[in-house]
């Protein structure tokens, strides 16, 4: 098999840039490598940078109907090749196609929102705020803003950032996952023949060395991560050293609340789907169902035999339910937690661990797994795991469950299952989450409405996306204009007041 070599792209063109370091990139399901990923050096985020400043000043002149034009010249051309980036996901990431093709309409929803941005500019006029005085706001461009991306999803966690901050007049340097490198060059060459000018949007492949370059890069006017809670953490206080503007998502530990008035058979459909959906391998992913009262005796064995029958498979199979682990080392660490939830005393119910798929020996495989008797001491309980793991815990009533969530030190997203609307009221005000289902197992609010979640989930003040995301992309500017007509004589001391 040929291995390619991944490469950055840099002022409309790919480079290899100057570092000799590079990592390389394997199909999961096969465990055969497809790929060989630059690193970049301090000096390439430096090029990147560069180049991205020079765009600037001309890019940020341009009306915002022109901007948003041309955006919605790449908006088509992503929906042409959405199938391309679909399976360029599939084969780096792992995760059965049918899901590629939803995070990329997810991301093409974003690029929609940002076509927008005519609208979502404009600012605020006061006429005569005092005698002979006007007074309006405005919202400009940052600069140059970089964005480091997870894995997970290449395709439209990106697109949360850079179609956003483009429309919105800054130019743009992107650090995908070198997991997944691909699809970033696959959507930068789709800018080039939208008619971007070159600079305005770049690629910087690389690790911990290209994002410290970025966080410490005097050019670079804010920062958007979405990762790890740890990594989050470190870049948002490194950003804030280098005075920075840092919006960073970490991680989660998405609980389900299941009340014994729930529908049976859908809740056990939507607990399969969000804990098992992409392998687990997402933020939003449900890892822990809460059982009030009675409702695990009636739910759980049918949870148990549907894990069972989950089908795992090469996710370009189109009968797929699930797809590999993505890399080797995330397996490893998966079936580590796996054992230590049976060291912890957990009842494990479905064991995933020694799946094969006939044909792909050498994928990443592992099987839906599932315990019960989980509790909050347990690290299978505490930590985010990233898998397919979910675990099982019981409480006595609602208001345990709902002290259980709030207490745990993340926030992302969190799902109530009831017919009770009373229930469903108290539980949207109480429950201290940032992201909120009713009967709605992932709930990922669409472009408009932008994401984040609280407490250890998110470090910074604006979430992601929506109209969160043009604040974080531009700041205000306050104008206060008068003329020399209205301009009493004489010198004024006092602190100006309206009159």
């Amino acid at each position: 098999m040929t291995i390619t070599t991944i490469e950055h792209y840099i002022a409309g063109q790919r480079v290899s840039g100057e570092s000799t370091r590079s990592q390389p990139v394997y199909n999961p399901a096969t465990g055969t490598q497809t790929g060989e990923v630059k690193l970049a050096t301090r000096n390439d985020v430096n090029t990147a940078v560069a180049a991205a400043k020079a765009a600037f000043p001309a890019w940020s002149n341009i009306p915002p109907i022109r901007r948003a034009r041309l955006m919605n010249r790449f908006l088509q051309l992503v929906n042409e090749n959405k199938e391309a980036l679909a399976k360029a996901i599939t084969a780096e990431h792992g995760k059965v196609f049918t899901d590629a093709c939803g995070e990329v309409e997810r991301g093409i929803d974003i690029i929609e929102f940002a076509c927008g941005i005519p609208q979502l500019l404009k600012g605020d006029y006061t006429e005569q705020v005092s005698t002979g005085i006007d007074n309006w706001t405005m919202r400009q461009p940052l600069g140059v803003v970089a964005g480091i991306t997870p894995f997970n999803f290449p395709v439209m966690v990106p697109m949360w950032m850079f179609p956003v901050a483009i429309a919105a007049g800054n130019t743009f340097v992107l650090k995908p996952s070198p997991t997944d490198p691909t699809p970033a060059l696959m959507y930068a060459d789709l800018m080039k023949e939208a008619g971007f000018p070159d600079g305005v949007f770049n690629v910087v492949q690389g690790d911990k060395e290209a994002v410290d370059a970025l966080i410490e890069h005097e050019d670079v006017h804010a920062l958007s991560f979405v990762g790890s809670t740890p990594i989050a953490n470190y870049i948002y206080e490194r950003g804030a050293h280098f005075g920075k503007r840092v919006q960073a998502l970490g991680g989660a530990k998405n609980h389900m609340l299941i009340m014994p008035d729930a529908d049976l058979d859908k809740t056990v459909d939507a607990l399969m789907g969000a804990a098992f959906g992409s392998a687990g391998e997402r933020c939003m992913a449900i890892s822990v169902a809460l059982f009030v009262g009675d409702s695990a005796d009636a739910i759980i064995p049918k949870l148990t035999e549907k894990t069972k029958q989950l089908v795992v498979k090469n996710g370009l199979e189109l009968d797929a339910e699930m797809g590999p682990i993505v890399t080797a080392q995330a397996l490893e660490r998966i079936t580590g937690y796996i054992e230590k939830g049976v060291e912890e005393g957990a009842d494990l119910l479905v064991d995933g661990r020694g799946y094969t798929v006939p044909g792909h020996e050498n994928g990443y495989w592992l099987g839906g797994t599932l315990f019960d008797n989980v509790t909050p001491d347990m690290t299978i309980y505490k930590e985010e795991i990233f898998g397919p793991v979910l675990v099982c815990v019981r409480v006595n009533d609602f208001a345990e469950g709902v002290d259980l969530i709030n207490r745990h030190e993340f926030g992302n997203g969190v799902s109530l299952f009831t017919r009770d609307g009373n229930v469903a009221r108290e539980f949207g005000r109480l429950v201290q989450v940032g992201m909120v289902g009713v009967n709605v197992p992932i709930p990922v609010p669409m472009a408009w409405h932008g994401f984040g979640g609280w407490k250890k989930s998110l470090f910074g003040d604006m979430h992601a996306y929506g109209e969160e995301g043009v604040r974080f992309y531009t700041k205000q500017k306050s104008i206060m204009q008068r003329w020399p007509e209205s301009i009493a004589k004489g010198a004024e001391f006092t602190m100006p007041v309206s009159k």
